[in-house]
């Protein structure tokens, strides 16, 4: 198993994860659950943790493709998209285990932490889109907007 093979089955959690922890989250926060709420968190913590291990094999999937002969323009815009991402993903983490915290202290002020977390998820996820789709395109030109192959650009 190589560097790409990790990197591929590292990055189909975090945005996966992102849309059933929003789904869990909105849910618990329609039903005043702190249980859902936590799981909520749990989730997007798990999404940060292998959005770090996607990142970190990232290098070594992109020495392997452009050994195939990938344009290295089209893995740079998927890193880079990849790498506001993961910024907010961090933020998304940190305020999940935050909200962890403060649901186990009981501290009247979590709603705002869970607020903060709902609309963090919700741009992580359209981030999301972007860096999978770029990703993907990467290998995969029937899903380039152009259809073109552009390798050794």
């Amino acid at each position: 198993m190589n560097q790409a093979h990790l990197h591929m089955l590292f990055n189909h959690f975090p945005i996966i994860g992102l849309f059933f922890g929003i789904g869990i989250l909105t849910y618990g926060i329609i039903k005043k659950q702190t249980i859902l709420i936590n799981t909520a968190y749990v989730i997007f913590i798990i999404c940060m943790i292998m959005g770090k291990a996607t990142m970190m094999t990232g290098e070594g999937a992109e020495d392997i493709v452009e050994e195939l002969g990938i344009s290295h323009k089209i893995i740079h815009e998927h890193e880079e998209l990849a790498e506001g991402f993961m910024k907010v993903l961090y933020g998304l983490g940190l305020f999940s285990i935050v909200g962890l915290v403060l649901n186990k202290r009981k501290h009247p002020k979590t709603i705002y932490i869970t607020y903060i977390v709902l609309v963090l998820s919700i741009i992580a996820a359209f981030l999301s889109k972007s860096v999978g789709t770029f990703g993907g395109e990467i290998r995969h030109t029937e899903i380039r907007e152009n259809n073109t192959n552009d390798n050794n650009e």
